[in-house]
Parts: C-alpha cells; structure tokens; sequence
C-alpha cells in the first residue's frame, strides 16, 4: 500500500465528505449523528491511511462510512428502550429506561435486582448501571470483548425489565 500524505488526505476529505455524510444520513436518519459518523469516518480512515487501497479510496470510505452508521445503529444508546407509561412521549425525548427508573425512587430495589443478576450479566450491569463504567471501560476490567459487553449489558437490562414486570414495581418506580 501507498502512504498518503496529509495533504491528499485533505483533499480526499474535501472530495468525498458529501458522499460520507449521505451515507450516514440514509442509514442513520439523524442529521447530527450523520455529522458525527462522517467525522469518525474520516478519523478512522486517517488513522488506518496506510492500508487504503490506491485507486478505491471513494468504496474505501463508503464501506468505512457504512460500518461506523451501522455500529451506531446497534449501540446500546441508540437501542435504549422505555419503561412502561413512556409510550407517549416523542421518540428521542425519553430518557433512558434506568436512569427514569432510579429517578423514580426506586434505586435501592433497583440496585439490589442488578446485584443479583445471574452471570454473566451480574458483573456487566453492575459496572456499567451501578458504577456507571463506559462498556469499553467495563470490557477492560472483565477481559472481554466490548461487543460482548454491549450483548451482555442489553441482555441484562432486558432480564431487569422483566423482573420490574412481573413484580408489578414498574407502576411505582
């Protein structure tokens, strides 16, 4: 592969950060997520320059760009979910299911539900919920991969939604 000079690199960006941001727009739907995902695009695409094929830079970043929108839309903040009685409110305007949860008062029920997590849930919830650890953080301290913090982590809070269910706490807290 050919090292490419910041200079080019300048260039490639002026060239081709309508067509990242259009790719990010049409996957993601959100004009100020597109932003950010065509800056990490290009972020991305500097740090690994060295290996971007001569004469397939535009598929390069396209493929980069559609990858980073595509993460995105599987992260764990665009997948937060509402508690029950969240329905009305606009979709993005709900804050995320646990921290409505604890504002509501029932923290210490809360807490102790996470603290008995079966594993390997347990240890991600309560890194991620209690000591509120980023999932890369989390991923760190348990040794695990940061794909499976977030799979753990979304498990997990799933079981917790379900314990609040059928306890008929959700009404309360």
């Amino acid at each position: 592969m050919v090292s490419i000079t910041n200079e080019s690199f300048s260039r490639l960006v002026q060239q081709y950060e309508p067509l990242v941001y259009t790719i990010c727009f049409q996957l993601v739907r959100d004009a100020a997520a597109a932003e950010d995902l065509t800056q990490d695009t290009f972020l991305s695409a500097y740090i690994h320059r060295s290996s971007m094929p001569p004469g397939y830079e535009r598929q390069w970043l396209g493929r980069i760009a559609a990858n980073k929108a595509k993460d995105h839309l599987q992260s764990a903040w665009k997948r937060r979910t509402l508690l029950p009685g969240d329905e009305a409110l606009p979709p993005g305007a709900a804050p995320a299911a646990e921290e409505t949860a604890l504002a509501r008062g029932g923290a210490r029920e809360i807490a102790e539900l996470i603290r008995n997590l079966r594993e390997p849930y347990g240890q991600v919830c309560r890194l991620c919920l209690l000591e509120e650890r980023t999932p890369e953080e989390a991923a760190l301290a348990l040794g695990r991969p940061v794909k499976t913090i977030h799979t753990q982590l979304a498990r997990g809070k799933q079981l917790l939604r379900t314990q609040l269910e059928r306890s008929g706490s959700h009404g309360t807290i």
